[in-house]
């Protein structure tokens, strides 16, 4: 992998620096979730401590593990100097637990609290993270995994969660750039950091044997950035997307891309030698970097196993893509976008008009995200499927609240099961659901700038 002096390196290119060792997640608590701001040694030596906001003293905070079908139950107390919420991404929840302050539930004011009390009906890798402010306080740290355990274990010799992020750092003074409303990000790619982190971890190392099996459960928590990802010395399958298990796992041949808020569970043999570094490699601009390294270490099997079974599946309702109701959700706006004017507060602006209010992005040609009319309204169990066309300049993640969703291929055909899904520009998309948790759901960009700036919708299952 390529070598570099740390300080020069993060202040001219604004890519990864290098902090070796392993990472931990902040410290547990079975009862707490305690949003407070921390100072963390974030950055390389010869930086000072940056200060970050986080759950329970760290980013990522705590990782929340339990059995499917079990019930979560937290407590969110705010010691910070907003308010905040936490939504619980991924999970098909009742709407009450969400966590989408301004919709489910009021944000939860500086010294007050809130009890979250669900339970998980899936198995899969799932994440939470503040909601309200999103694009600031996701940035500062606000997030953590959450495991949901198959009730039989895997042929595995261990498992590592892997939290992906980047944060937008002044290199001079060691903390996060604090504007995060800047209308370059709002209105181009959204916040993308120059500083890259695993696990709150720059250039993460842990060790391994030859043959190893491992499952790595990949988090994207950025904010803006796409990771795509190769394995070096590491022979895998993806079995499972944004929790959801694949009904046969896929062999990884092309790199892995992880849109902000997707997932992605791998399962890998270690096939570097002992002696060697196996690498789950970040294929960035300027080149290919370590985002994790695996020490290949003595004492690993003489032999590989054979390829893994599929993980057991969640239940869903089959989608009648025949009886669906068809809505189309069309993107515009941002830089370089066509858009002239758009519909906001009940009038017809222009492009002007809506920046000066600090949106830039329209859906359907409305721009007042939240506060707008909602995307759709269906009944409990209707068959929906949504016609998405990205005509802007940038990539979105689109992300759906409630319930997961299928991609429809060009042919008709099915993809598996979703919750997030990455448009690139220019790019069309159909999704379809059966709408089958009542409540007021979010859909919109995961790329947060964009989500603050015009690009939220809602859909009404009554």
């Amino acid at each position: 992998m390529r070598s570099y002096n740390r300080r020069q390196f993060i202040a001219a290119t604004g890519a990864l620096a290098a902090l070796p060792g392993a990472a931990a997640f902040a410290n547990q608590n079975s009862d707490v979730l305690s949003a407070q701001e921390a100072a963390v040694q974030l950055l390389p030596g010869g930086y000072g401590q940056t200060r970050l906001w986080g759950f329970n003293g760290g980013a990522p905070g705590p990782e929340i593990r339990l059995a499917q079908g079990s019930r979560l139950q937290r407590r969110l107390e705010n010691q910070l100097p907003q308010p905040t919420s936490i939504h619980w991404h991924g999970i098909r929840i009742a709407n009450a637990m969400d966590g989408v302050s301004g919709l489910t539930q009021s944000a939860v004011e500086a010294g007050s609290s809130f009890d979250y009390d669900f339970l998980v009906p899936d198995a899969g890798t799932y994440w939470y993270h503040a909601h309200n402010r999103s694009t600031e306080q996701v940035a500062r740290g606000l997030y953590g995994p959450l495991i949901v355990e198959e009730p039989d274990p895997l042929d595995i010799d261990r498992e590592d969660v892997l939290v992906l992020d980047d944060w937008l750092v002044d290199p001079e003074t060691g903390q996060l750039n604090s504007d995060f409303e800047a209308p370059h990000a709002l209105s181009h790619a959204g916040r993308i950091g120059n500083f890259i982190t695993t696990n709150g971890v720059s250039d993460l190392t842990l060790e391994t044997r030859k043959n190893e099996r491992l499952r790595l459960r990949l988090i994207n928590a950025s904010n803006a950035r796409i990771f795509p990802l190769q394995l070096q010395g590491l022979d895998g399958w993806t079995v499972a997307l944004d929790g959801m298990p694949l009904a046969i796992p896929q062999k990884v041949t092309e790199p892995i891309v992880i849109a902000p808020a997707q997932r992605v569970d791998l399962i890998v043999d270690v096939v570097a030698d002992a002696g060697q570094t196996a690498h789950v490699v970040q294929i960035g601009q300027q080149g290919a970097f370590s985002q994790v390294a695996f020490e290949v270490r003595e004492g690993g099997a003489i032999s590989r196993r054979s390829a893994p079974d599929a993980l057991p599946p969640n239940t869903s309702v089959p989608v009648n893509l025949a009886s669906a109701t068809a809505f189309t959700l069309q993107m515009e706006g941002g830089a370089m976008g066509s858009l002239r004017s758009a519909s906001l507060d009940g009038a017809e602006q222009t492009m002007n008009e809506i920046a000066d209010a600090g949106r830039f992005w329209a859906f359907n040609g409305v721009a007042d995200g939240i506060d707008g009319a909602p995307l759709a309204r269906v009944g409990v169990g209707e068959h929906v499927r949504i016609a998405i066309r990205n005509d802007t300049a940038f990539p979105h993640a689109m992300h759906l609240h409630g319930m997961h969703f299928r991609e429809i291929s060009q042919n008709g055909e099915l993809g598996p099961l979703r919750d997030t899904t990455l448009l690139e520009r220019g790019v069309n998309r159909e999704v379809a659901f059966v709408a089958d948790n009542p409540g007021e759901w979010l859909l919109h960009c995961h790329m947060l700038s964009h989500a603050a700036a015009g690009m939220t919708t809602r859909i009404v299952v009554a």
